[in-house]
């Protein structure tokens, strides 16, 4: 929709969410110290019908046929229409978390840069239930979380030496506040060196600017409940502003890609087999220990005694 903007009774041509203009510069807090803030955006549900139709105005389109034609490029994967929709985040969060999202390649990127400023004294410390063993089956994961005096230690440790980590970066800058040194009689390190030693939980930030097609896809892997516990957090975060950006899309996107399952041509043929009433031996299937495992978890069905 065309609407008002505020201040200066200026006004603007372009769709505005009044949803998400509530929000905007807010800081939704993320972890302890993190946040995301929406800082600027553009398109609309009805931007991404329109790309579709490529006509502009409104027409005479119900939004209950809006609704099925954008369900529609979704089911099946028409991606352009939904590149017309931008916005920009203003995102805080720790580097290691950071060095993760940025294998998106597919956004706009301007981050806090050390060479030039200081970053603050401000660590990311786990969640005591955070804090879990390494899993056996998977190398990127984590299994029961370790037993409450261990997560104590832990949680000690990783925060003495980030303190410390950072207390040597003060001393390595040898600057103050104001910019003054710490001690006159001792030249600072610049400060592209000084920060070198800085642990991965230190936060950083950035403006992450991208369209809703990759936006959706950055969600679809790290909204999974497979993705690190760390980055998850913000990517929930961020599901829940595109709900209030662009409720139709959200709304297919939850249903044909979160709340979907992607099936190989062999395990189609599996399902197919036992909705035959056919009996079905893995080894014949052509299906992996892992992508048997994974089809009858998917379909709710009891593995055989193997």
């Amino acid at each position: 929709m065309t609407a008002s903007t505020t201040g200066d009774d200026a006004t603007t041509g372009r769709p505005v969410v009044p949803n998400l203009e509530a929000i905007l510069g807010r800081e939704y807090p993320v972890l302890d110290h993190g946040f995301i803030r929406v800082v600027d955006y553009m398109g609309d549900d009805a931007a991404v019908v329109q790309a579709a139709r490529v006509s502009y105005g409104a027409g005479t389109r119900r939004v209950r046929e809006d609704r099925g034609l954008i369900r529609y490029l979704m089911r099946h994967r028409h991606t352009t229409p939904f590149e017309m929709c931008s916005i920009k985040f203003h995102v805080k969060l720790p580097i290691f978390v950071a060095r993760q999202w940025i294998r998106h390649r597919t956004a706009s990127v301007n981050e806090y840069s050390a060479r030039y400023s200081v970053l603050d004294r401000e660590f990311y410390l786990p969640a005591p239930e955070d804090l879990a063993v390494q899993s056996k089956s998977n190398a990127q994961g984590r299994e029961e979380s370790v037993l409450p005096d261990v997560a104590d230690e832990i949680r000690r440790l990783l925060e003495q030496d980030a303190r410390q980590a950072y207390s040597r970066y003060e001393w390595l800058l040898n600057e103050q506040p104001d910019g003054s040194p710490a001690d006159p009689d001792r030249p600072g390190l610049a400060r592209e060196l000084a920060r070198i030693n800085l642990p991965l939980s230190t936060y950083t930030q950035w403006y992450w600017k991208v369209n809703l097609h990759n936006l959706l896809h950055f969600l679809q892997l790290r909204a999974d409940p497979h993705a690190q516990t760390e980055i998850r957090v913000y990517a929930e975060a961020m599901l829940g502003i595109v709900r209030r950006w662009v409720p139709v899309v959200a709304e297919a996107f939850e249903d044909y890609r979160l709340g979907a399952a992607e099936l190989s041509g062999p395990m189609q043929a599996v399902v197919r087999a036992w909705l035959a009433g056919e009996p079905v031996d893995r080894e014949a299937s052509g299906l992996g220990i892992r992508e048997w495992r994974e089809l009858h978890a998917l379909v709710g069905r009891e593995l055989p005694d193997t």
